[in-house]
């Protein structure tokens, strides 16, 4: 194995901070809205603390983005125009994690620090960092002051297509807080990506050797 630093200390800070923080707006919007089924906090404290720590997330949202904007790094996030290559590399990756992954064989993307995703991860971060999360911002701003941003509100729907559209989001990223964790050991040892957000440094298996664990056996 080779290790190579592929996530910078920013992109760390970011990550981790990231994760608490939807955790506990994923706790507290789960207050808000089904009031009366949990009682872990009151209502107006829930609402407090939603709203601050989504400001947070806001200005952790603003680093990663700057961040990305100023460095090379940003390749990692460049979408792919090549249909036919996007199409036949996204079908290799999933063939590895829907069969190749169990009998052993090599993941058919290598990592790099500036193509640190594989196709299907890049497709779903591109949807993730630039679609949804800025529209659940926009959606959870609407909400914060209905009464100063009326305008708008109306131009949407109104406030309960606003509020679904708030929650729709929300329940995506519930889904993804779980099916996050179960990626994160699909590495050559289960805590090997994890142990790489905390220290920065991939280990990348050779290319000599990947290649030649491709080979048939004759």
């Amino acid at each position: 194995m080779n290790r190579v630093y592929v996530h910078p200390l920013p992109v760390r800070i970011w990550h981790w901070a990231n994760a608490a923080f939807f955790i506990v707006l994923i706790v507290t919007g789960v207050q808000i809205r089904y009031l009366g089924l949990f009682d872990l906090m009151s209502f107006r404290t829930a609402v407090t603390v939603h709203n601050w720590v989504a400001f947070a997330l806001m200005a952790n949202f603003g680093i990663w983005l700057g961040f990305y904007l100023f460095s090379e790094k940003n390749k990692a996030y460049h979408p792919e125009f090549n249909i036919v290559k996007l199409a036949r590399e996204s079908f290799e990756q999933a063939r590895y994690y829907g069969y190749g992954i169990f009998r052993g064989d090599p993941n058919p993307h290598r990592i790099d620090p500036y193509h640190k995703f594989n196709p299907l991860q890049r497709m779903l971060y591109q949807i993730l960092m630039l679609l949804l999360l800025p529209l659940q911002f926009f959606t959870g701003l609407l909400l914060w002051d209905v009464k100063r941003f009326s305008n708008v509100v109306e131009l949407m729907g109104g406030v309960r297509v606003v509020d679904t559209l708030h929650v729709l989001i929300f329940i995506f990223f519930v889904f993804y807080m779980f099916f996050h964790p179960y990626l994160t050991t699909l590495g050559h040892t289960p805590t090997a990506h994890i142990r790489a957000m905390v220290t920065g440094y991939e280990d990348v298996e050779d290319e000599h050797e990947q290649h030649a664990q491709a080979q048939p056996i004759k």
